[in-house]
Protein backbone atom coordinates (compact mmCIF):
# COMPACT_ATOMS: atom_id res chain seq x y z
CA UNK A 1 0.00 0.00 0.00
CA UNK A 2 1.54 3.66 -1.48
CA UNK A 3 2.55 5.82 1.29
CA UNK A 4 -0.49 8.94 1.52
CA UNK A 5 2.37 11.46 2.59
CA UNK A 6 4.91 10.20 0.22
CA UNK A 7 2.37 10.40 -2.39
CA UNK A 8 1.09 13.56 -1.82
CA UNK A 9 4.62 14.79 -1.70
CA UNK A 10 5.44 13.21 -5.07
CA UNK A 11 2.06 14.67 -6.74
CA UNK A 12 3.44 18.18 -5.17
CA UNK A 13 6.92 18.43 -6.26
CA UNK A 14 5.60 17.67 -10.06
CA UNK A 15 3.16 20.42 -9.82
CA UNK A 16 5.84 23.06 -8.59
CA UNK A 17 7.71 21.45 -11.41
CA UNK A 18 5.31 21.88 -14.16
CA UNK A 19 4.86 25.63 -13.07
CA UNK A 20 1.58 24.72 -10.86
CA UNK A 21 2.42 26.05 -7.44
CA UNK A 22 -0.32 27.06 -5.93
CA UNK A 23 -1.60 23.32 -6.69
CA UNK A 24 1.30 22.13 -5.01
CA UNK A 25 0.45 23.62 -2.03
CA UNK A 26 -3.23 22.91 -2.17
CA UNK A 27 -1.88 18.94 -2.67
CA UNK A 28 0.14 19.39 0.51
CA UNK A 29 -2.66 21.60 2.97
CA UNK A 30 -5.22 18.82 1.61
CA UNK A 31 -2.73 16.17 3.06
CA UNK A 32 -1.71 18.08 6.26
CA UNK A 33 -5.25 18.48 7.08
CA UNK A 34 -6.01 14.87 7.58
CA UNK A 35 -2.07 14.72 8.94
CA UNK A 36 -1.13 17.84 10.85
CA UNK A 37 1.83 16.20 12.81
CA UNK A 38 3.48 15.04 9.80
CA UNK A 39 6.58 17.39 9.50
CA UNK A 40 8.13 16.34 6.42
CA UNK A 41 5.32 17.40 3.98
CA UNK A 42 4.80 20.79 6.16
CA UNK A 43 8.24 21.35 5.57
CA UNK A 44 7.99 20.52 1.59
CA UNK A 45 5.01 23.06 1.65
CA UNK A 46 7.13 26.17 3.25
CA UNK A 47 9.89 25.44 0.51
CA UNK A 48 7.16 25.74 -1.80
CA UNK A 49 5.76 28.76 -0.51
CA UNK A 50 9.10 30.44 -0.17
CA UNK A 51 10.59 29.72 -3.21
CA UNK A 52 7.94 29.54 -5.68
CA UNK A 53 4.83 31.07 -4.14
CA UNK A 54 7.22 34.23 -2.61
CA UNK A 55 5.57 34.31 0.35
CA UNK A 56 8.35 34.07 3.09
CA UNK A 57 5.86 34.63 5.82
CA UNK A 58 3.64 31.73 5.46
CA UNK A 59 6.61 29.66 4.73
CA UNK A 60 8.28 30.59 8.19
CA UNK A 61 4.29 29.78 9.62
CA UNK A 62 5.16 26.62 7.98
CA UNK A 63 8.54 26.42 9.70
CA UNK A 64 7.34 27.39 13.36
CA UNK A 65 4.84 25.02 13.22
CA UNK A 66 7.32 22.28 12.77
CA UNK A 67 9.47 23.70 15.66
CA UNK A 68 7.04 23.60 18.09
CA UNK A 69 6.47 19.95 16.70
CA UNK A 70 9.47 19.36 16.82
CA UNK A 71 12.41 21.77 18.35
CA UNK A 72 15.68 19.59 17.03
CA UNK A 73 14.05 19.37 13.42
CA UNK A 74 17.34 20.87 12.12
CA UNK A 75 16.17 20.89 8.08
CA UNK A 76 13.61 23.12 9.39
CA UNK A 77 16.25 25.26 11.57
CA UNK A 78 18.40 25.72 9.03
CA UNK A 79 15.18 26.67 6.21
CA UNK A 80 13.59 29.00 9.13
CA UNK A 81 16.98 31.03 9.73
CA UNK A 82 17.62 31.59 5.85
CA UNK A 83 14.39 33.38 6.12
CA UNK A 84 14.64 34.90 8.96
CA UNK A 85 18.18 36.77 8.62
CA UNK A 86 17.03 39.25 5.56
CA UNK A 87 14.26 40.52 7.72
CA UNK A 88 15.24 43.00 10.24
CA UNK A 89 12.79 43.18 12.11
CA UNK A 90 13.39 39.08 12.64
CA UNK A 91 16.93 40.17 13.57
CA UNK A 92 16.26 38.68 17.33
CA UNK A 93 14.67 35.66 15.89
CA UNK A 94 17.42 34.80 13.42
CA UNK A 95 20.55 35.35 15.87
CA UNK A 96 18.81 32.83 18.37
CA UNK A 97 18.22 30.26 15.74
CA UNK A 98 21.89 30.63 13.95
CA UNK A 99 23.06 30.28 17.75
CA UNK A 100 21.21 27.47 17.99
CA UNK A 101 21.91 25.51 14.93
CA UNK A 102 25.90 26.69 15.50
CA UNK A 103 25.44 24.68 19.09
CA UNK A 104 24.30 21.40 16.97
CA UNK A 105 26.84 21.82 14.02
CA UNK A 106 30.41 23.47 15.69
CA UNK A 107 32.30 22.36 13.19
CA UNK A 108 30.01 23.37 9.80
CA UNK A 109 31.85 26.09 8.16
CA UNK A 110 29.26 26.69 5.55
CA UNK A 111 26.99 27.86 8.68
CA UNK A 112 29.84 30.11 10.40
CA UNK A 113 30.11 31.95 7.23
CA UNK A 114 26.31 32.79 7.06
CA UNK A 115 26.61 33.45 10.94
CA UNK A 116 29.57 36.32 9.93
CA UNK A 117 27.53 37.53 6.80
CA UNK A 118 24.28 38.25 8.70
CA UNK A 119 26.29 39.50 11.72
CA UNK A 120 28.03 42.12 9.38
CA UNK A 121 24.67 43.14 7.28
CA UNK A 122 22.02 42.81 9.39
CA UNK A 123 23.57 43.24 13.55
CA UNK A 124 26.74 45.52 11.97
CA UNK A 125 28.98 43.23 14.22
CA UNK A 126 31.85 43.53 12.85
CA UNK A 127 33.93 41.97 15.06
CA UNK A 128 31.97 39.04 15.55
CA UNK A 129 31.48 38.54 11.62
CA UNK A 130 35.32 38.79 11.89
CA UNK A 131 35.54 36.12 14.77
CA UNK A 132 33.83 33.43 12.81
CA UNK A 133 35.36 34.17 9.43
CA UNK A 134 38.61 33.14 11.32
CA UNK A 135 36.81 30.29 13.30
CA UNK A 136 36.18 28.73 9.37
CA UNK A 137 39.28 29.82 8.05
CA UNK A 138 40.84 27.72 11.11
CA UNK A 139 38.43 24.52 10.18
CA UNK A 140 38.62 24.89 6.28
CA UNK A 141 41.47 27.02 5.12
CA UNK A 142 40.73 26.20 1.55
CA UNK A 143 37.37 28.23 1.28
CA UNK A 144 38.01 31.02 -1.77
CA UNK A 145 34.88 32.89 -0.87
CA UNK A 146 35.20 32.78 2.87
CA UNK A 147 38.52 34.67 2.33
CA UNK A 148 37.41 37.02 -0.14
CA UNK A 149 33.95 37.97 2.51
CA UNK A 150 36.43 38.20 5.10
CA UNK A 151 38.97 40.78 2.84
CA UNK A 152 35.64 42.82 2.42
CA UNK A 153 35.04 43.15 6.03
CA UNK A 154 38.89 44.19 6.63
CA UNK A 155 38.65 47.13 3.98
CA UNK A 156 35.38 48.28 4.53
CA UNK A 157 35.35 48.01 8.19
CA UNK A 158 38.67 47.99 9.62
CA UNK A 159 40.87 49.38 7.16
CA UNK A 160 43.37 46.90 7.57
CA UNK A 161 44.69 46.63 3.76
CA UNK A 162 47.70 44.66 4.14
CA UNK A 163 45.64 41.79 5.20
CA UNK A 164 42.91 42.56 3.08
CA UNK A 165 45.47 41.97 -0.01
CA UNK A 166 46.53 39.08 1.58
CA UNK A 167 42.79 37.18 2.15
CA UNK A 168 42.37 38.24 -1.55
CA UNK A 169 45.57 36.70 -3.14
CA UNK A 170 44.50 33.74 -1.21
CA UNK A 171 41.12 33.62 -2.48
CA UNK A 172 42.17 33.88 -6.06
CA UNK A 173 44.99 31.18 -5.62
CA UNK A 174 42.54 28.90 -4.46
CA UNK A 175 39.98 29.72 -7.06
CA UNK A 176 41.11 31.36 -10.12
CA UNK A 177 37.42 31.83 -11.40
CA UNK A 178 36.39 33.97 -8.51
CA UNK A 179 35.96 37.07 -10.69
CA UNK A 180 34.92 39.33 -7.46
CA UNK A 181 38.02 38.49 -5.57
CA UNK A 182 40.36 39.35 -8.72
CA UNK A 183 38.19 42.42 -9.27
CA UNK A 184 38.67 43.51 -5.24
CA UNK A 185 42.20 42.71 -5.42
CA UNK A 186 42.93 44.98 -8.62
CA UNK A 187 41.24 47.59 -6.91
CA UNK A 188 43.06 47.71 -3.87
CA UNK A 189 46.34 47.28 -4.81
CA UNK A 190 45.61 50.92 -7.42
CA UNK A 191 43.49 52.22 -5.11
CA UNK A 192 45.70 51.70 -1.72
CA UNK A 193 49.06 50.50 -2.54
CA UNK A 194 52.20 51.76 -4.37
CA UNK A 195 54.96 49.01 -4.83
CA UNK A 196 53.30 46.22 -2.97
CA UNK A 197 53.26 48.58 -0.14
CA UNK A 198 50.36 50.49 1.54
CA UNK A 199 50.80 53.92 0.71
CA UNK A 200 51.92 56.08 3.44
CA UNK A 201 49.68 56.97 5.89
CA UNK A 202 46.82 54.25 5.53
CA UNK A 203 46.67 51.73 8.01
CA UNK A 204 48.90 48.59 8.03
CA UNK A 205 48.06 44.81 9.87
Amino acid sequence: MADPAHEAMSKAKRQAESGNPSGAEKTLEAYLATDPHNTEPRLLLAQILANDLNDKQAAIMQLEIIMDLEPDNMNALKALVLMLRVDKKQRSAAQGTYLKLLGAFPGDVDLMNSYAIFLKNQMLDFDGAIEYYEKALAIDPGRSEIHYNYAIILVKEKKEYLAAKEHLEEAVRLDPDNRNAQKGLDILIRKRFRNGEPKRGLLRR
